[in-house]
């Protein structure tokens, strides 16, 4: 009986990997993810976005942190009042 082939390079994909930190927070006025700062648009094109595309809206990234709006803490703040 023959060894099966190794076929680990059929599922290796040369692909950006996703920048979701599992935060999954849609900001109501900027419309980004607090979590990973793509917008709802690209979370949802993102499988079928190009490496480029991705290439792109990854260097945008860190630029998009100023564009959320700090919480101000919510319930557990006012309480504190």
């Amino acid at each position: 009986m023959s060894k099966p082939e190794n076929t680990d390079h059929i599922w290796s994909r040369a692909e950006i990997e996703s920048p979701c930190i599992k935060i999954c927070v849609i900001e109501p006025k900027s419309r980004l993810c607090t979590g990973c700062l793509r917008s709802i648009d690209e979370i949802g094109a993102w499988s079928r976005m190009t490496a480029e595309a991705r290439s792109a809206i990854m260097a945008e990234l860190p630029a998009r942190a100023s564009q959320i709006t700090k919480r101000r803490g919510g319930r557990a703040a006012r309480l504190k009042s």
